[in-house]
């Protein structure tokens, strides 16, 4: 049986989460087979090998690419999807079977967690656009740039996610916590210059989060304002003193840490920054390169199967 995106290609991170998404594709088969969908299943081998594998799909005329991980799998489809600031294929949608150590892109649209569950998603009509953020970065001397699907940081945000990514998977939610925790208190403000079009912020800043998403580090719901659908960023200028930071914390898992007095928030279409030194720069949790760097927003670039 052929679902309405036909034949889907399911590109597989097996080593996300220690592993625990190679031992969810039993179950991830089980539910395809129960539902007759046609699919094919690739095995990503190394990084960037996801991006490659997309690219390729779309370019032999496959219409649903389903990313099988946590979100630096979406984050490597998603870079195979769009070339030039251009859909490879144009109407072609994105699937996410969630695995692994944690994915933050599904819960702003309520796609479950438990692949089994999932699943049932990838079945059906119901899509619709949505927008990718776009950085370009500074990396060994030279301009790069990498799509994002949900959230970017400069600054204390990128010296987390290094330090989560070396933390071991089996802690599970607690990565974030712990690398936030153990890199805050070494953690010292740059003075910056953040462009945001229309007026620009000049002084001590700890991090700049530029959200298209609502939600990272393990369910923590930094950008409450934030809409994939809206054709603008969100963003906040951080620069809270490291005792309020700590006070703050706990607020962000439910969105409460805005509005702030040391947080300034704007929703536009770019933004950028320079720093008196590089600051780190991530984007769904993987590291990128450093500042001087340029946010933009591609609206409705790609398609979200729902």
């Amino acid at each position: 049986m052929n679902p309405p995106f036909g034949h889907m290609v399911l590109i597989v991170n097996e080593r996300a989460g220690g592993g625990k998404t190679g031992r969810a594709l039993g179950e991830i088969r089980s539910q395809l087979w129960a539902r007759e969908m046609d699919y094919a299943l690739e095995v990503t081998r190394g990084r960037g090998h996801a991006t490659e594998l997309a690219t390729a799909a779309l370019e032999d005329g496959v219409r649903l690419l389903v990313a099988v991980g946590g979100d630096g799998t979406v984050h490597e489809v998603v870079n195979g999807m769009v070339h030039a600031d251009r859909a490879v294929s144009e109407g072609a949608a994105l699937g996410v079977v969630a695995s692994g150590t944690r994915c933050d892109f599904i819960r702003t649209f309520g796609i479950p967690s438990m692949p089994g569950h999932a699943v049932a998603h990838l079945d059906g009509h119901e899509s619709f656009p949505i927008d990718l953020g776009k950085v370009t970065f500074t990396k060994e001397g030279k301009k790069a740039f990498r799509y994002f699907a949900n959230v970017a940081e400069a600054g204390l945000g990128g010296v987390v996610a290094r330090r989560a990514g070396r933390l071991p998977a089996w802690l599970g939610p607690t990565i974030y916590p712990l690398a936030f925790w153990s890199t805050l208190a070494r953690h010292r403000s740059t003075t910056v210059t953040v462009d945001l079009i229309d007026r620009s912020y000049q002084g001590p800043m700890g991090n700049l989060v530029v959200a298209n998403g609502q939600f990272f580090g393990g369910g923590m719901k930094v950008a409450p304002k934030a809409a994939p659908t809206d054709g603008l960023l969100d963003i906040q200028v951080q620069h809270l003193a490291t005792r309020e930071a700590l006070a703050v914390f706990p607020k962000v898992y439910k969105g409460e840490h805005v509005p702030h007095p040391d947080i300034l928030e704007a929703k536009r279409v770019r933004v950028s920054i320079e720093a008196d030194r590089p600051l780190l720069i991530e984007a769904d949790g993987e590291i990128l390169g450093t500042t001087p760097a340029h946010f933009e927003i591609l609206k409705d670039i790609i398609h979200l199967k729902i």
